[in-house]
C-alpha cells in the first residue's frame, strides 16, 4: 500500500505531456524521427532503450519454415507465457487455469568501461533480451561511463539514485544490471533503490531453469543455481540469531535452549552443500549414457558434426533444414538446452551425424560451462564444427569472439571449423562480405529461405573424416552380407562389376573394416 501511495503521489506531480512521453516509451511508439531529434538521456542520438526491439531478437514475421514441423513443443511453452495487463492478484479462475502471470516491469542499468559506446549498448540490448526472454517487460535502461564498477553500489550512489527516481516514475519492480554484483553491492543496490535488484548471471540462470526439458538438463541447471545461490545467501531478522549455547542468566534462553549454537544460514548453507554433492553424484551417473553413445560412433567410425554457436543464431533452424529433425525453434534465446543428435548423409553418401548444442552468450557464466560440461563434450569430441552466426546482428564478429571463448574453455579449439553465416536473408551485404573476407572458412546460408544449404552440404562432406583405404576386392557370390555392407553409409563403392567368380568391387573404405575384408583382397 505504501508503495501505491508512494507511485500515485509520483504520478500526480508529473505533468500530462510527462506522462505520455513515459506512455510512448514504453510502448515504443516513437517514429525514428522522433527517436533522432528527442531530448538527450546520456545516449548517441537521444532516445531510451526501449525505443526498439532489443537486437538479439530477430524482427522477421515468418518465425518457422516448413522444415521446423508442427513445433508442438513450441505451443506448449507459450500456453505458459506470462501476459501484461494483469494485477499482480489473480481476479477471475480463468486466469489460473491458462496459468497467466503479471510480466514483471524492469529497468536494466550497465557499465561503459572502455571499448566504444556501441559495444556497451549492444550489451544492454542483449540483456534487454535475456529479459524479455526470461518473462519481463523492459521499461527503460541507463548506461553509466565508470572505469571500474563502484565496490558498494556497482553504479556508484549518485547514479543509483537516479535509477530510484526511473524506477519510480515507471513503475518498475526489479532492476537488472549487466555484469555480475557481489552480494555486497546487491545489498547496497537494493537498499538505496527499494525494489528486487539481479545480475545478469541470475538472469541466464532463470531462463536455464525454465527451459530444461530432460533429467540431465534439469539437473545441470539446478546445480549451477545452487553454486551461484551458496555465497549469496542472506538472514532477515532472527534467522540469523544463534541459539542460547551454554549460557545462563538473563543472556541465556532457559531448559531446551542450550546447545552447539548454529544459525538458519549455516543450516541453509549445508542443505545446499548436500544438495550439490547428490546433484554431482546424478550427473556423473548420467554422464556414462552419453559416453557411450559416443564410444559406439567411434568404434563404427562414424564422424560426428556439432553445430555450435551463438544463442539465436539459428542453430535449431539449420539442423532442422538439414535432417528434417523438427526440434523447437522459437524467436528467443537460450530455446533450446539439451543437445539432440540426428544421423545424416553426404551427397555421395557418406553417413554422418549432426549435433544441435546449447547456446553460448557473453560473460556465460561459469557455473553453467562447469555444470554443462558433460553436454558441451558433444563440441568437444566432434570431428567438424558448425560454427553458426548471425550476420543480421549488430556485432557477429563479438559473437564469434564470444564462442571461441568457450570452445577454448572446453578443449574444442583444434577441432575444424566452419563458419556459417546464417540469416543472409535478413543482413547488410557489406556486413556479409566483411566477415566473408575475415573468416576463411565459410559458407554464406540462409535456414529460413534455404539459400546456400546446399553449399553446406558440400562443405561438410569435404569437412568429415572420410574412408581413406582403397581396397580391391572379389567377394564370392554367397558372401552377399559383406556386398550389403559395403553398400552401408561408412564405405564408398567406387565399381562394381559381376564376374563368374564373385562381385568385383573397388571400394574406400576405413581401417576398421579394411582388417576384415583382408581375406578378399585381389591380387593382381
Amino acid at each position: 500500500m505504501t508503495h501505491n501511495r508512494n507511485q500515485q503521489s509520483a504520478d500526480s506531480s508529473m505533468s500530462h505531456e510527462e506522462v505520455q512521453a513515459v506512455i510512448d516509451r514504453i510502448l515504443s511508439k516513437q517514429t525514428p524521427a522522433q527517436k533522432q531529434d528527442g531530448p538527450a538521456t546520456g545516449r548517441p542520438g537521444g532516445g531510451t532503450l526501449a525505443d526498439s526491439k532489443a537486437q538479439e531478437l530477430s524482427e522477421l514475421d515468418n518465425e518457422h519454415s516448413e522444415f521446423d514441423g508442427d513445433q508442438q513443443e513450441l505451443a506448449e511453452r507459450r500456453a505458459l507465457r506470462r501476459v501484461s495487463g494483469l494485477s499482480t492478484e489473480l481476479e477471475d479462475v480463468t486466469e489460473v487455469e491458462y496459468r497467466q502471470l503479471r510480466l514483471e516491469r524492469v529497468v536494466l542499468a550497465g557499465l561503459w568501461s572502455d571499448g566504444p559506446y556501441e559495444a556497451a549498448e549492444n550489451s544492454l540490448r542483449e540483456l534487454a533480451s535475456l529479459a524479455e526472454t526470461a518473462g519481463s517487460e523492459v521499461l527503460d535502461g541507463i548506461i553509466q561511463r565508470r572505469m571500474k564498477p563502484d565496490p558498494g553500489t556497482f553504479l556508484g550512489s549518485g547514479k543509483a539514485e537516479e535509477l530510484k527516481d526511473i524506477v519510480m516514475s515507471t513503475g518498475a519492480d526489479t532492476v537488472v544490471v549487466d555484469g555480475e554484483l557481489a552480494p555486497s553491492q546487491r545489498r547496497g543496490l537494493e537498499d538505496i533503490i527499494k525494489v528486487k535488484v539481479i545480475d545478469r548471471t541470475a538472469l541466464i540462470l532463470d531462463i536455464f531453469a525454465q527451459h530444461a526439458k530432460s533429467r540431465e538438463g534439469k539437473a545441470q541447471v539446478e546445480l549451477a543455481q545452487l553454486e551461484y545461490l551458496l555465497p549469496r545467501l542472506r538472514g532477515w531478522g532472527e534467522s540469523l540469531s544463534r541459539q542460547a549455547g551454554g549460557r545462563v542468566g538473563a543472556a541465556g534462553g532457559g531448559i531446551g535452549a542450550r546447545g552447539p549454537g548454529e544459525t538458519k544460514i549455516e543450516l541453509d548453507r549445508r542443505r545446499i552443500r548436500s544438495r550439490m554433492a547428490k546433484l554431482r553424484r546424478e550427473i556423473a551417473a548420467m554422464k556414462p549414457a552419453r559416453s557411450t553413445k559416443r564410444a559406439n560412433r567411434r568404434r563404427h567410425s562414424i564422424p560426428s558434426v556439432a553445430i555450435a554457436g551463438y544463442t539465436n543464431a539459428g542453430k535449431s533452424s539449420l539442423l532442422n533444414r538439414l535432417t528434417d529433425a523438427g526440434v523447437l525453434v522459437e524467436n528467443a534465446l537460450f530455446a533450446t538446452l539439451d543437445p539432440t543428435v540426428r544421423k545424416a548423409e553426404t551427397p555421395d553418401g557418406i553417413g554422418y551425424t549432426l549435433s544441435d548444442t546449447v547456446g553460448f552468450v557473453r560473460s556465460l557464466p561459469t557455473q553453467l560451462i562447469e555444470a554443462f560440461r558433460s553436454t558441451l563434450e558433444e563440441v568437444a569430441e566432434s570431428d567438424l564444427i558448425l560454427h553458426v552466426v548471425d550476420v543480421s546482428h549488430p556485432d557477429p564478429e563479438g559473437q564469434i569472439a564470444a564462442v571461441r571463448d568457450v570452445l577454448a574453455e572446453v578443449e574444442a579449439r583444434q577441432i575444424p571449423e566452419i563458419i556459417v553465416l546464417n540469416k543472409a536473408d535478413a543482413a547488410d551485404p557489406f556486413v556479409v562480405d566483411r566477415l566473408r573476407r575475415r573468416e576463411p572458412n565459410h559458407v554464406v546460408v540462409s535456414a529460413r529461405t534455404g539459400e546456400g544449404v546446399q553449399e553446406l552440404l558440400q562443405a561438410i562432406s569435404d569437412g568429415i573424416p572420410r574412408p581413406t583405404v582403397k581396397l580391391d576386392l572379389l567377394i564370392p557370390y554367397q558372401r552377399g552380407d559383406l556386398v550389403n555392407r559395403l553398400h552401408e553409409d561408412d564405405s564408398e563403392i567406387l565399381d562394381t562389376e559381376h564376374l563368374a567368380e564373385g562381385t568385383h568391387l573397388k571400394v574406400m573404405v576405413r581401417e576398421s573394416l579394411a582388417a576384415e575384408l583382408k581375406p578378399f583382397v585381389r591380387h593382381a
